[in-house]
């Protein structure tokens, strides 16, 4: 990934915080490996200010004390800027680190809203931008009755207490909500498929992460729910983890994000040909790794617009420009420093990719405090061929 370039000055040194290994490392691996491809093009096409940008990598093992130290080392080692964490504990466990350098954490994954630090920029997607659109969803195609199953963690909980009240706005109800281990054990996995089945027709929507996800998309399965009327929703289960699990298992499932891998753009197809040449042609690219990719993007443009790459000047010069994304085009909101996102729903297909079968018509703002908790700027694509109002 290295591309030799003439420097006409020191580098522009940046810090990755994406586990290799762990729980979550099924996904924040393409997070990396896509970080890394937005590296490699800005040098390809002669770095920042003539000046190299140098990425210095880390593997925090999916564990909030490894980021923290991680993150702490990485500066010290010279990184101006830092670009990563996946889980919201991780975050919370990085950002009075960058606060005490001063330094910027670039976060590429959704999370759970009612966060601001004048050192993080949010590029994930915040509640309003996936949670609102899936509840419609949701409600209008697969009934009233839905059961929670979460994660041990800060995000999981956060997250149902926001989808419960937006089912509860349309009239669905939330038969029981359950949190397991961030790593499950096959006894906790199988007391929850044991739960579902005597909760009876309920759509599932699950706030688990990592490994601990794909095992539990394994055994509901195996347990032989029928994915047509009781598919299982989520805001994070993506294309690794699609991968991970198999497609024959995993058609019929639902996922609310900014970005699949089919989208038709021509900024997409670009980002998909460069990743699967640099990864391999069957690497995964989820939601999060477009992010990823598109932060650091970000991030160098603010940098040649401003000509310096300190924080202050980041973060003065990110709210003046949109960027093309493989999602659509994107910005940052000079007042929360979260972005501005394409909301869209989808359902995996027989092959094992998705089918988006709603998305937005406009970049949605971003509103991390729900001060407006509802958004109407999204359609059916079948109601836009159509002429629907």
């Amino acid at each position: 990934m290295d591309v030799p370039m003439t420097s006409c000055g020191a580098p522009v040194t940046i810090g990755m915080l994406f586990s290799q290994t762990g729980v979550t490392a099924v996904l924040e691996r393409s997070q990396r490996q896509a970080a890394m491809l937005a590296v490699s093009q800005i040098n390809s096409e002669g770095g920042l200010l003539d000046r190299e940008v140098v990425l210095l990598d880390s593997d925090p093992a999916s564990s909030p004390g490894q980021f923290r130290a991680e993150a702490k080392r990485l500066l010290d080692a010279g990184a101006e800027t830092l670009f990563g964490c996946y889980m919201s504990s991780t975050r919370k466990a990085v950002l009075p680190v960058v606060e005490s350098r001063n330094s910027l954490l670039f976060y590429p994954t959704l999370y759970e809203g009612f966060e601001y630090t004048p050192y993080c920029i949010y590029s994930g997607a915040a509640p309003n931008q996936n949670a609102g659109m899936l509840a419609d969803y949701l409600t209008e195609t697969h009934g009233q009755s839905y059961y929670f199953v979460g994660s041990n963690y800060v995000y999981p909980y956060e997250c149902n207490r926001i989808m419960r009240d937006l089912l509860s706005n349309r009239g669905a109800t939330v038969v029981d909500e359950v949190y397991i281990s961030l790593d499950p054990s096959d006894e906790e996995i199988a007391r929850v498929i044991a739960m579902l089945k005597d909760a009876g027709p309920v759509v599932v929507f699950s706030t688990l992460v990592g490994d601990g996800a794909v095992r539990f998309y394994k055994a509901y399965d195996k347990a032989g729910f029928d994915r047509t009327a009781q598919p299982i929703a989520s805001l994070t289960f993506g294309e690794p983890e699609i991968q991970a699990l198999g497609s024959e298992a995993a058609t019929g499932h639902i996922k609310a994000a900014p970005y699949f891998s089919v989208l038709d753009t021509a900024a997409n197809r670009d980002f998909v040909k460069s990743y699967r040449e640099t990864f391999g042609p069957d690497a995964p690219i989820s939601a999060e790794a477009e992010a990823a990719y598109f932060q650091v993007k970000l991030f160098a443009e603010a940098v040649r617009r401003a000509g310096k790459s300190d924080r202050a000047s980041v973060i003065r010069t990110l709210p003046t420009f949109s960027f093309e994304a493989p999602q659509g085009t994107v910005r940052v909101d000079g007042v929360t420093h979260h972005t501005h996102l394409w909301p869209r729903v989808a359902v995996v297909g027989k092959d094992g990719e998705f089918e988006i079968v709603r998305e937005a018509t406009e970049p949605v703002a971003p509103d991390p405090y729900l001060v407006e908790l509802e958004n109407s700027s999204w359609m059916l694509p079948s109601d836009l061929a159509h002429g629907s109002s």
